[in-house]
């Protein structure tokens, strides 16, 4: 199958095509959902909470994130492969971001994803210029969760979504392919899909966005607590993974399997 480069993303935005977008952490995962028809593959920081049980995206490494970039990178043929940038590895120093960028590609991204608007411009501006792919994200941006005061619905006053609206327009000016669209109304969502040239990816941002992504694990119901207003499960998965293992507990305890030659 023919692989989803940059250019066909903008290509789907100019014919009203939606974009799909998943967390993909593993090589298997990746296979999957490669064969499913997903656009993109994030390979998140949001591993942190998911994947290690972190409270936060915080604590997620440079390695952590090419680690799991390099596995997804060997089971996903088809799919645009985007690695999470994680905290503090591209704020700090333009080249130190270049550094790092370049890490995730030659681990197998495709391009890379960095939180932050009107600041990150620079940044995304200098990356792009040395043929660093980048995505953006603002709106409510995981990684300045405490100076956010928590996980909370961002452009809700006008201040906020003038904000919002100028940062977006920035990343786009600074070369960014695509932006993501975290928890904001969906009236701000749907005015920032129209001004931009590139595409939208929305998460709690409305139906009016090019795309959509969701955690993969969330999209599945491993975590049934977890239960955002935007987030649709597809899927009862912690309750028939615990069935399934429950039984083979079962038939071992009972002799049953492995069964008798």
């Amino acid at each position: 199958m023919k692989s989803i480069r940059i250019r066909d993303l903008q290509e789907k935005k100019a014919k009203s095509e939606p974009i799909t977008m998943l967390t993909c952490y593993d090589a298997m995962f990746a296979k999957i959902l490669d064969s499913s028809g997903v656009d993109i593959l994030l390979i998140g920081d949001t591993l942190g909470m998911v994947v290690q049980g972190q409270e936060t995206t915080l604590g997620v490494t440079l390695e952590d994130i090419a680690y799991h970039t390099r596995m997804v990178a060997r089971g996903a043929q088809r799919a645009h492969i985007v690695a999470d940038m994680p905290f503090m590895t591209y704020q700090h120093d333009i080249k130190e971001a270049m550094q790092n960028a370049a890490k995730l590609l030659v681990a197998g991204a495709h391009s890379v994803k960095l939180e932050g608007g009107t600041p990150m411009a620079s940044t995304v501006k200098a990356l792009t210029e040395v043929g660093v792919p980048v995505m953006g994200h603002v709106g409510l941006t995981p990684q300045s969760v405490h100076a956010l005061s928590g996980y909370r619905t961002q452009g809700k006053t006008d201040e906020s979504r003038k904000r919002i609206l100028e940062d977006a327009m920035a990343l786009e000016a600074a070369g960014a392919y695509a932006v993501v669209l975290e928890c904001v109304p969906e009236s701000l969502a749907q005015e920032i899909t129209r001004m931009l040239q590139i595409p939208t990816i929305g998460i709690g941002a409305g139906p009016a966005c090019d795309g959509q992504v969701l955690v993969i694990y969330d999209l599945l119901g491993f975590n049934p607590e977890f239960k955002p207003k935007y987030l649709k499960t597809y899927l009862n998965g912690a309750a028939l993974i615990q069935q399934a293992c429950e039984k083979y507990v079962t038939e071992v305890r009972q002799r049953v399997f492995p069964p008798m030659e």
